[in-house]
């Protein structure tokens, strides 16, 4: 049995109990995720095949990093997950809106252990006037209306200028590849289309 996260702690210590193998992953970062793809390529008898994979995905940050590097400016981004209490991103959404060329205004929160840790306050949000809001509300549908309506919010540049966007949760929010992937790909999209 495969977990992520320690909200699986409880479930993963009653299947323990029971005899059941289990497998706790727990990775909050880039390099985190690519540390799991090996672990679990070499739990499976394919640390080869994993190892490529890791090695493909390390590329594809290392292309993104570069052509970001070349950006004029990056555009100060506000990574919403859920909206009611409003959370900001979790570490590896963080890192890879930094690699696809924007700054994470709340990537001093990344880093947290607890999403409780990560919620944030809308003056918090309207006084680090972020230039693209993007949300990815885990389990329903971004409401960008509804963020612009946000007491205050008219004054935030990304509200102003029409940068509200979605990132489907599944590409962004599973520590895996898509996010390294399709997420990323779906980040560097939007901050370069506000270039």
């Amino acid at each position: 049995m495969l977990t992520f996260s320690d909200l699986q702690a409880d479930i993963a210590a009653e299947l323990i109990r029971h005899g059941v193998d289990v497998y706790a992953f727990n990775q909050r970062t880039v390099a985190g995720i690519l540390d799991m793809i090996r672990m679990l390529g070499s739990l499976v008898g394919a640390p080869e095949r994993a190892a490529r994979l890791a090695d493909e995905l390390v590329s594809g940050l290392a292309t993104a990093s570069e052509r970001a590097a070349s950006m004029r400016y990056r555009p100060k981004v506000y990574f919403e997950e859920w909206d009611e209490p409003m959370i900001s991103a979790i570490g590896w959404v963080s890192e890879l809106i930094e690699v696809a060329g924007g700054a994470d205004i709340f990537a001093d929160r990344a880093r947290a252990k607890s999403a409780k840790d990560r919620i944030v306050a809308p003056e918090d949000v309207i006084a680090r006037a972020p230039d693209i809001i993007v949300g990815s509300w885990c389990g329903k549908k971004f409401r960008p209306e509804k963020v612009a309506q946000r007491a205050g919010f008219d004054s935030v540049p990304a509200v102003r200028h029409n940068a509200l966007f979605e990132i489907k949760s599944p590409l962004i929010l599973q520590p895996g590849p898509a996010a390294l992937t399709d997420g990323l790909k779906a980040l560097v999209a939007i901050i370069e289309s506000r270039m």
